[in-house]
């Protein structure tokens, strides 16, 4: 059985539930001609114009953008327009309509397609042509069709425009642009007197109004409220109405319903019964949520009385396979993966979404600005005016949306502005993204501390729509927690919008089925094309949690009280749910537990218990989970109790049966215990060499001071306890970083640099060593992790012992996910599996950081993105560098994201810089 067919029996079963409660009003049916997303399509016959599999008839599946199914050529939207594929597509698909649908209105309706659109229904024309690529349209074809018998269907489908406005809007822009009917196609059948739309504004303290319009001699219309659990809500509305054709407004008042937020998301079922001579002839059913939205001049966005700030992203309609075509499978994806990361909002960018995807916002409870296209363009008025009107009546009963958007980043059309209060009946503002405009300072891409009687010292409601903005690993995450932290502090920021979702890379039919983003334009999201979570996925999640735990260390003395603060908007402490595990790294062993939740009200801040057994010292970290009111992690914090000094006494063995000796040779010092030989350079104390029973280790060429002088000089050498110590000798002008290597009667070696960065300002500050990346096959550590940092991206990590295998992924590039290279933070010990034998190196230094090669260099066009990584391959660091975005220099992204400072008090030995590394060749 046909999808289509299946369709409307269910559609016809719906009409028969609903007639037993509506006096046998017949509901709009529908009869898909299409499937309903990328994971559900029709086969119709097409024909290409120009480009791939062109100049022939063949096959398609609908909805699609024809690119991805091997037709016509692909364009990003800086293409110049010479080069732009401009190729029409035909479609042909042949149906049938019920013999008892005639005396009724038939409209076909399309979702959306890309651009210019034809229709013809049996040969003739179904309208004028449609433009506008992202806008729902229809067209009443009731007498242009053969009822009971074949009907055929004739699209045309041009995907450049012949409005050179809806070009400007749509496709000159910084995404993918393509062609096609991407959404749904259908049929609904109506009855003559029928509502043909409806909008409903239902406020926070119970006031229900709504419009309708209608066709027909109608004479009453009525609407019934359903909670979610199908229960009557409040008393029946109804009004008398008169004349053919016209519109009608109802209201009413309802005791405490349940509101609708991000947070709670409460719906309602309203059934709407249209009555024709005293027979209800239509039965319309929308969901809506009771809740308020005012904005408060110079001060905030309101929310059901509550004030908010977005905690949000940029998102566009997008999968790799199919392009702009989705499916609601894929908008639930998203929308889960956004709670996930603690997020509260959703900017459509550049253009209206899916209906599905504004169906899940509303159900699962994300704030939505919806936009009209229109990126640094717009389209001209008379077109823009016909599809603000398609846009509001398509999307006006989504209680997620709280802002309309009109274009983007100068795209905006003045003369629209006042439609969408004139089309809208819940009259939510409407802004200018890229603008201070209407009470919003939306500009993109500012500064930490940017502004000149604007942004954070202005006076307009402070809400960039983009921010942040991700290139490869840069942005997002990176930079995230100084600005959240502004936010929080600014009363006048309603938080902002982070760019983007999800990197928009796209399968290359034509080249073999690659990935491609179009190089570093498409490489901007927190996820990959398929939800491959970077590392800024888990940052953000850590800072955007609603419940904050302030940084405590675990000390004897703890008595496991910790400082909280709620950050949810609506929530109590006392909905969520906390546990704790305490866990021993060595052994395996485990200790769980439950906390009472805190009895804490949005915005407060109090304290949190943890019950600890007597013996939790013996443990090295402790986790505590929090978990929603739905039972969804929010984060797990991580608080270590072992600290590095222990660990190292721990693991290193000092004492032994063999004898260490050493000897000079040429400008070689070797030492040997047992099997293992090292060689240290005589003149400058740096090591050399490492060979055991094994074998060479290629490990050598260290430490090398970064960034710093390597001005070790004046090598001594002597015996010690039965410990070979070799060292440099200070002196305040030319050698005042100072080198010293311990070597035990186990094997073990022990090296401690005291040294001075070169500037007050530096990027990194540590030691490198060399090593053959082409050697290395993976690594165990104890630490942060398993992502990598930067200095302005520290948090999501979680302290334990992570176990990573090579790869050389380049974020946004490739998604094997997590990446090898780069910082790795708080170190403990790190064994080093190589192709050969391992090595083992473990420090007792705190909050040391330790880097694994050099990701391969990148920049963008204005070198924001520059990264100037240590010499050397492996390096242990006591300062890392932080990280830009596509628009900002790193340095610009708040105060984490400054250089590293240290004074280097006149090269005082005492006041210097201590690393202290242990290293096992023994290949243990």
């Amino acid at each position: 059985m046909s999808y289509r067919v299946i369709c409307f029996l269910l559609s016809a079963f719906s009409f028969l539930l609903l007639a037993t409660t509506s006096t046998h009003a017949q509901q709009t049916q529908k009869l898909y001609l299409s499937g309903t997303g990328n994971d559900n399509t029709v086969s119709w016959d097409f024909f290409c114009t120009a480009g791939r599999n062109s100049g022939k008839w063949g096959k398609i599946p609908v909805p699609s953008n024809w690119e991805l199914q091997g037709y016509g050529k692909y364009d990003y939207g800086f293409a110049k327009d010479t080069v732009r594929g401009k190729e029409e597509g035909l479609y042909k698909y042949s149906f049938n309509v019920p013999a008892d649908w005639k005396n009724r209105k038939i409209n076909i309706v399309f979702e959306g397609s890309m651009t210019d659109t034809e229709v013809k229904i049996n040969g003739k024309s179904a309208g004028p042509v449609h433009q506008g690529a992202f806008y729902a349209f229809r067209y009443d074809i009731s007498n242009q069709l053969n009822y009971g018998s074949s009907n055929l269907l004739e699209v045309r489908v041009a995907k450049h425009s012949a409005n050179p406005s809806v070009n400007e809007a749509e496709r000159k822009a910084d995404f993918w642009i393509f062609g096609g009917i991407f959404r749904p196609v259908y049929l609904e059948n109506l009855p003559l007197v029928n509502i043909r739309h409806l909008a409903i504004d239902a406020k926070a303290n119970g006031q229900f109004s709504t419009n309708i319009d209608f066709e027909g001699n109608a004479d009453r219309v009525t609407v019934q409220l359903f909670d979610a659990k199908g229960t009557k809500f409040g008393g029946l509305i109804s009004k008398k109405l008169s004349g053919n054709n016209g519109t009608a407004a109802l209201s009413g008042s309802f005791s405490s319903p349940k509101l609708w937020s991000s947070e709670f998301p409460n719906l309602y079922k309203a059934v709407f019964t249209l009555y024709s001579g005293g027979k209800a002839t239509h039965t319309v059913q929308q969901k809506f949520g009771f809740r308020t939205v005012e904005i408060k001049e110079r001060d905030g966005v309101y929310v059901n009385g509550v004030k908010i700030k977005m905690k949000g992203v940029n998102r566009h309609s997008f999968y790799p396979t199919s392009g702009r075509t989705a499916s609601k499978k894929i908008s639930i994806a998203d929308v889960n993966i956004m709670k996930e990361m603690n997020m509260n909002a959703v900017r459509m960018s550049h253009y209206p979404p899916d209906d599905h995807f504004l169906d899940v916002c509303d159900s699962l409870g994300l704030f939505v600005m919806d936009e009209l296209a229109g990126w640094h363009g717009n389209y001209d008025t008379p077109t823009g005016t016909k599809l603000v009107k398609e846009m509001i009546e398509h999307d006006v009963n989504h209680p997620s949306i709280i802002f309309w958007s009109n274009g983007n980043e100068g795209g905006h059309n003045r003369e629209l502005d006042h439609l969408f209060a004139q089309e809208d009946i819940q009259k939510r503002i409407v802004l200018h993204p890229w603008e201070d405009f209407n009470g919003f300072d939306t500009q993109h891409y500012r500064e930490y501390n940017y502004g000149i009687s604007n942004y954070n010292h202005g006076h307009s409601i402070v809400m960039p729509t983009e921010f942040l903005h991700g290139l490869y690993d840069g942005g997002h995450g990176a930079g995230l927690e100084d600005y959240w932290n502004a936010m929080l502090k600014n009363p006048m920021s309603a938080g902002g919008f982070l760019w983007d979702f999800a990197d928009q890379g796209v399968v290359r039919t034509d080249k073999n089925g690659v990935l491609d983003t179009d190089g570093n334009r498409g490489a901007d999201g927190i996820v990959g094309p398929y939800h491959e979570k970077e590392g800024s996925f888990y940052t953000i999640k850590e800072v955007w949690s609603p419940v904050f735990f302030e940084a405590r260390e675990m000390t004897a003395g703890f008595d496991g009280v910790f400082n909280v603060e709620n950050r949810y908007h609506y929530t109590n402490l006392n909905q969520c749910s906390f546990n704790w595990k305490l866990s021993n790294l060595k052994n395996g062993q485990n200790r769980t537990g439950i906390s009472k939740s805190p009895d804490l009200k949005p915005g407060f801040k109090g304290t949190f218990k943890v019950d600890f057994p007597e013996d939790w010292r013996s443990f090295d970290v402790l986790y505590i989970t929090a978990k929603d009111p739905s039972q969804k992690e929010l984060f797990t914090w991580s608080f270590p109790i072992t600290l590095p000094g222990k660990e190292a006494n721990t693991l290193v063995q000092k004492g032994g049966e063999k004898r260490v000796k050493i000897e000079e040779k040429d400008s070689l010092l070797t030492v040997t215990v047992g099997d293992l030989v090292v060689g240290f350079s005589k003149k400058t104390g740096i090591l050399r060499s490492v060979k055991n029973s094994k074998g060479s280790i290629p490990f050598n060429n260290g430490p090398i001071i970064q960034q710093g002088a390597t001005n070790f000089s004046n090598i001594t050498y002597k015996n010690e306890g039965g410990n070979v110590v070799i060292e440099s000798t200070f002196d305040r002008k030319a050698a005042y970083n100072k080198l010293q290597w311990t070597i035990y009667p186990s094997g073990w070696i022990k090296l401690n640099v005291k040294y001075f960065p070169a500037q007050y300002l530096t990027d990194f500050i540590g030691v490198n060593f060399s090593f053959p990346e082409s050697e290395i096959k993976g690594i165990e550590y104890m630490g942060n992790g398993p992502y990598r940092v930067w200095k302005n991206r520290l948090k999501g990590n979680s302290f334990g012992v992570w176990k990573k295998d090579y790869n050389n992924t380049e974020t946004g590039e490739q998604w094997v996910y997590p990446e090898f290279k780069g910082y790795h933070s708080n170190m403990y010990w790190c064994k080093f599996i190589t192709k050969l034998q391992p090595f083992t190196v473990v420090t007792e230094n705190e909050d040391l950081f330790f880097r694994l090669f050099s990701p391969s260099p990148k920049t963008d066009q204005w070198g924001n993105y520059v990264i100037n990584f240590p010499s050397g391959d492996i390096s242990f660091l006591q300062g890392i560098q932080a990280i830009g975005t596509k628009t900002q220099r790193a340095d610009r992204t708040g105060p984490m994201s400054m250089q590293n400072i240290f004074y280097d008090y006149e090269k005082e030995p005492a006041r210097a810089l201590d690393l202290t590394l242990y290293f096992d060749f023994l290949a243990k």
